[in-house]
């Protein structure tokens, strides 16, 4: 089983109802890809180091997962790419 931690970073302009639907989203796509959840540490609000996309700051969202599947970390990463409210990701193996 590999372990995975995928950071999210979700717009700061949408509500806590639409942040928790993408989160929802993210976790339901980790499932799709045959990964079982073991964290989600939720970091808040941060000020971004440069303006993305027109924005200052977001929401950051550390999730967990393991997985026996060697090809769902490109797989999330490429549905979360067509995300319109996601503005930045990144999936790392994590050791052990």
């Amino acid at each position: 089983m590999n372990k995975y931690e995928i950071t999210v970073v979700v717009s700061a302009k949408i509500e806590e109802e639409g942040r928790t639907a993408e989160l929802d989203k993210v976790k339901a796509l980790i499932e799709k890809f045959g990964g079982t959840i073991t964290n989600v540490d939720d970091a808040g609000k941060k000020k971004f180091a440069y303006e993305i996309q027109k924005m200052s700051e977001g929401y950051y969202y550390f999730i967990t997962f393991d997985t026996d599947n060697v090809n769902a970390p490109s797989g999330i990463e490429s549905q979360l790419r067509i995300m319109e409210n996601i503005i930045r990701f990144m999936c790392v193996s994590v050791e052990a």
